[in-house]
C-alpha cells in the first residue's frame, strides 16, 4: 500500500509498517495460547485428590493423581486422602467423678468419593471443624460409663473400641473412614494409682500363696498315697511270712554258709527254732 504526501511531494511506502504489526500480533496470540494451554494444564499430587470449582463453586468433578487437562476457568482445589493421625490429650471423668488424664490417637482418612462434599460442606480444615471435636465427645462418653480402676487395669480396649465404634459413626456421614483407635496413656491421681498398684500386689500375693497351699496339699496327698502303699506291702509280705518258711530259709543259709571256705563254728540245736547257730573266728 503507497501513500502520497503532498507537503513533501513524494510518495510513502507503508507495507513495512504493515507487517511488523501482523507480526506482533501473531507473537501476543502465540502468547496468548500459551498461557491459555498452561491454564488448562493442572496436576494432582500423589495421596490427593482435586476438586475442581468454577467462580468459586464446587463443580462435584474430582482428579485423581497427575496432569489433566481442565477449563482454564477452573481450579484445581487439592486434599489429602493419605492416613492422618489425630492426637488429643484430654482430662476426662470416670464414672465415679474423678479425673483422668487420658492420651488417644485417631488414624483416619478422607474418602476420596466424598472430597468434592467434604470441600462444599466442611472445607479444606474439615480436621479443626469435625475430626478433633468429635473425638474429645467420644472420649468423655466413653470414660464415663467405666470406673478408674477398670480403665486403668482391664478395659481399656473396650474403651477404645466404644470411642472408634462412636467416632466412625459420626465421621462416615461426613465422608471420613475411621482406621483406628489408640488409647496411649492413662494417667490417675497419685493417690488412686497407689491404691489401685497396692490392691494389684495384694491380690498377686494372694494368687501366689493359694499356688503354694496348692502345691503343699498335693505333696501332703502324694505322701498319704505312697505311705498306704507301703502299708499295704507290708501286710502283704506279713501275711505270707510262716514258722516253716523262716526253718526252711534259715536251713538254706546254713547250706550256703557251710559250704563257704570262710572259717566258722556251727553249733547245732538250737532250743527255740532247731536251726543251727553259727559262730564267726
Amino acid at each position: 500500500m503507497t501513500n502520497f504526501d503532498p507537503i513533501r511531494g513524494r510518495v510513502i511506502d507503508g507495507g513495512g509498517q504493515g507487517g511488523f504489526l501482523r507480526l506482533v500480533g501473531i507473537g501476543i496470540a502465540a502468547l496468548l495460547l500459551v498461557i491459555l494451554f498452561f491454564a488448562s494444564v493442572t496436576k494432582v499430587a500423589t495421596g490427593h485428590v482435586g476438586v475442581l470449582t468454577l467462580f468459586g463453586k464446587v463443580t462435584g468433578e474430582t482428579l485423581g493423581e497427575g496432569i489433566h487437562l481442565i477449563n482454564p476457568l477452573k481450579t484445581n482445589n487439592e486434599m489429602s486422602i493419605q492416613t492422618q493421625t489425630v492426637k488429643e490429650s484430654a482430662s476426662v471423668p470416670s464414672s465415679e467423678g474423678l479425673m483422668m488424664s487420658l492420651d488417644t490417637s485417631l488414624i483416619y482418612h478422607l474418602n476420596p468419593d466424598h472430597a468434592a462434599e467434604v470441600f462444599q460442606k466442611i472445607g479444606a480444615d474439615y480436621e479443626d471443624k469435625v475430626v478433633e471435636p468429635t473425638l474429645r465427645s467420644a472420649i468423655r462418653e466413653s470414660t464415663a460409663s467405666h470406673t478408674a480402676n477398670a480403665l486403668y487395669t482391664g478395659e481399656r480396649e473396650m474403651v477404645a473400641k466404644q470411642i472408634f465404634e462412636q467416632v466412625n459413626t459420626e465421621l462416615s456421614k461426613r465422608g471420613l473412614t475411621v482406621e483406628n483407635v489408640l488409647l496411649r496413656d492413662i494417667q490417675l491421681p497419685a493417690t488412686l494409682k497407689a491404691s489401685i498398684e497396692a490392691k494389684q500386689q495384694a491380690e498377686q500375693e494372694a494368687l501366689a500363696m493359694n499356688f503354694r497351699l496348692q502345691k503343699e496339699t498335693q505333696e501332703a496327698q502324694r505322701k498319704r498315697i505312697e505311705a498306704a502303699g507301703v502299708r499295704d506291702f507290708q501286710q502283704i509280705v506279713a501275711q505270707g511270712i510262716t514258722p516253716s518258711l523262716l526253718e526252711w530259709k534259715g536251713i538254706e543259709a546254713t547250706e550256703n554258709l557251710a559250704k563257704s571256705p570262710n572259717s566258722k563254728v556251727v553249733v547245732i540245736g538250737n532250743n527255740k527254732n532247731g536251726l543251727p547257730l553259727i559262730l564267726g573266728q
